[in-house]
C-alpha cells in the first residue's frame, strides 16, 4: 500500500508542472507587449506575478473542491477537520509553497512537531489530506 505522502508529493510535482505551464504561457504573451512597449521595468515585479499564480493556484482549487490537478489525478483532497473547506483554509495551508524553502520548513515542522499532519500549516488552517473513495469520486 502506497503511502499517502508519496501520493502528495508526486502531486505537487504534478501541480508545479501545471504552474509553470502557466507561468510560460503568460511570460510567451506578455513579452511581445513588453517589447513593442520598451516597458522591460515591469520584469523586475515578475517574482510578484509568479507568487501571485502559485498562491493563486493553490488557494483556488483546493477552496473550491479541495483539490489541485494533480490531487485530483491522484485521488487525494484537501478536507476540513471542522466544518467546510474554504479560501481562507486553503491560502493559510498554502502560504509555504510560495518557494521550496518554506515548504521544506513547513514540512520539517511538521515532523518535528510529532503530530499526525505532515506539514505544519495544515494545523494552523485545520485541514488534512486524505484518499478519495472510488464512490466519492464518482458521484463529483
Amino acid at each position: 500500500m502506497e503511502k499517502l505522502w508519496v501520493k502528495r508529493f508526486a502531486a505537487l510535482l504534478i501541480d508545479f508542472l501545471v504552474i509553470t505551464l502557466i507561468i510560460w504561457i503568460t511570460g510567451a504573451l506578455t513579452y511581445p507587449l513588453i517589447a513593442i512597449t520598451d516597458t522591460f521595468y515591469i520584469l523586475n515585479y515578475w517574482l510578484v506575478l509568479v507568487v501571485l499564480i502559485i498562491i493563486g493556484y493553490f488557494t483556488y482549487f483546493e477552496g473550491k473542491n479541495g483539490a489541485t490537478v494533480g490531487k485530483n489525478i491522484l485521488k487525494i483532497k484537501v478536507i476540513a477537520d471542522e466544518g467546510q473547506m474554504n479560501y481562507k483554509k486553503a491560502l493559510i495551508r498554502n502560504l509555504s509553497k510560495i518557494l521550496w524553502i518554506p515548504l521544506i520548513l513547513d514540512v520539517l515542522i511538521g515532523l518535528v512537531a510529532g503530530n499526525s499532519k505532515l506539514r505544519y500549516l495544515d494545523k494552523i488552517a485545520g485541514t488534512d489530506v486524505v484518499r478519495v473513495s472510488d464512490k466519492e469520486s464518482e458521484s463529483s
